[in-house]
């Protein structure tokens, strides 16, 4: 049988199981194995398999990965999140639609130790929702605000799937993180200013409450200097990777003992139960990332071999179209692919086979997964397989439906950050390209 046809099969039978919900790493090392072996034979795709398994995640670089969730893990179990809400809802009260910017922002200083998308929305689910019940705020434009805000881990660093980009694409994680931030920010505020004028047009969206009014300016400056432990990780991590002080493996060992020791001082994490649950969550989380990571690259092994990354190259790279509307045509498949298979699996299968061809067009590496990670903010709240926006309604046990129809408005929001990300590339390269 012809290599090339392997490889086309091998690809349509990966996205059938994807389809049926089998696990991502066991459908990528079962087509891969299925293929080599009709490629060479069973005992050299076995061999070849066991190679993968070491060399794949052989590496001091991959330290990174388990340092960064640890840090999340203790974050998310240290009580950051309710400091980060309960401050940032003072310094925006009275504003219209105070407790959705405030989630917003909330979620943004939040991201910056946590690099979870899911544990950012369900916690503050768990935070948000109901005081904005509390306050009459209407549900579809309550859940539409905590889904969306809750994406802000995959840009803001620490972020886990910039970890994933890095390793798929050879990239440096620190200045993957670098480029996060503007993005990240820039998409806080968008949504911010969404939240702000539809609240103002209509009202009845999120009324403003009594116990907003009570709040002083020096109310105000209280919460922002409450905010110094956050903001502190933060800069020691981020600050650390810019100046050239930490490595991201240093940044993120940094972190994790920095966010312990804050965990333990403000009680949170004084519970022996609540490190060993942050302990646990870090090692099951490393496990299904290694095991995607190690599955993915065996698959791209088998994918190598039937010539089909290297002919789509060719075509795409020869293709006598301006390079824009290549992009163009990439971004729309990972937006379709998205919204029907975990994020993670779209780009362990597309980015060994689309990064080349994009850098070859001249197009910057960093900045193309500052775009691919747009596009993955916006498969986690997308329909049909919207994992954020299934996580909220779970905890929030609301209807599904409402939340897909909440985020609506801010997916116009995300394109509307494209646009600028595309007209103005530096504002994701700046400081990775100013980085010393």
């Amino acid at each position: 049988m012809d290599f090339t046809l392997i490889g086309i099969l091998g690809i349509a039978t990966l996205l059938i199981l994807l389809f049926c919900g089998l696990h991502m790493g066991v459908d990528f090392i079962l087509v891969g194995l299925v293929g080599l072996t009709l490629l060479i034979n069973f005992n050299a795709a076995m061999s070849l398999l066991g190679e993968t398994l070491y060399n794949a995640i052989a590496s001091p670089t991959f330290c990174v990965l388990p340092l960064f969730i640890l840090m999340g893990a203790f974050a998310s179990k240290g009580g950051f999140a309710e400091l980060a809400y309960a401050n940032v809802h003072k310094i925006c009260a009275r504003i219209p639609g105070a407790l959705a910017i405030a989630t917003s922002f909330g979620c943004a200083v939040f991201a910056s130790i946590c690099g979870s998308t899911i544990a950012t929305a369900t916690i503050f689910g768990k935070l948000a929702y109901p005081e904005m019940q509390r306050y009459k705020y209407d549900d579809t434009y309550a859940l539409g605000a905590i889904a969306c805000s809750g994406s802000f881990a995959c840009m803001i660093p620490p972020s886990g799937m910039f970890i994933l980009f890095a390793i798929f694409t050879e990239q440096s994680v620190g200045k993957l993180f670098l480029a996060g931030i503007f993005p990240g920010l820039l998409t806080a505020i968008v949504y911010a200013l969404c939240m702000y004028l539809r609240a103002k047009l209509y009202p009845n969206l999120a009324p403003i409450h009594p116990e907003e009014l009570k709040v002083t300016p020096k109310d105000r400056g209280k919460a922002f200097v409450a905010l110094w432990p956050i903001l502190l990780l933060a800069f020691m991590v981020i600050g650390g990777i810019y100046s050239g002080i930490f490595t991201a493996n240093e940044a993120g060992a940094v972190g994790a003992m920095g966010t312990l020791i804050f965990g333990l001082a403000y009680g949170k994490l004084r519970n022996m139960q609540a490190i060993r649950s942050s302990l646990r969550e870090t090692a099951r989380t490393t496990a299904m990332l290694f095991f995607i990571i190690i599955a993915a690259m065996y698959f791209s092994r088998f994918l190598a071999m039937t010539r089909v990354p290297t002919d789509l190259a060719h075509f795409l790279a020869n293709w006598d179209v301006n390079p824009h509307i290549v992009f163009t045509c990439v971004i729309a498949i990972w937006f379709l692919l998205g919204m029907v298979i975990y994020q993670a699996a779209v780009f362990a299968l597309t980015l060994p086979i689309i990064f080349p061809v994009l850098v070859s067009l001249g197009y910057e590496p960093i900045w193309i997964c500052v775009i691919a990670m747009k596009l993955n903010e916006i498969a986690g709240i997308t329909p049909p397989v919207g994992i954020n926006a299934f996580a909220l309604a779970g905890v929030t046990n609301s209807r599904v439906e409402q939340v897909f129809k909440g985020v609506i408005p801010f997916i116009v929001c995300d394109v509307i950050v494209i646009i600028l990300l595309f007209l103005w590339p530096q504002i994701a390269l700046f400081l990775p390209n100013s980085v010393l």
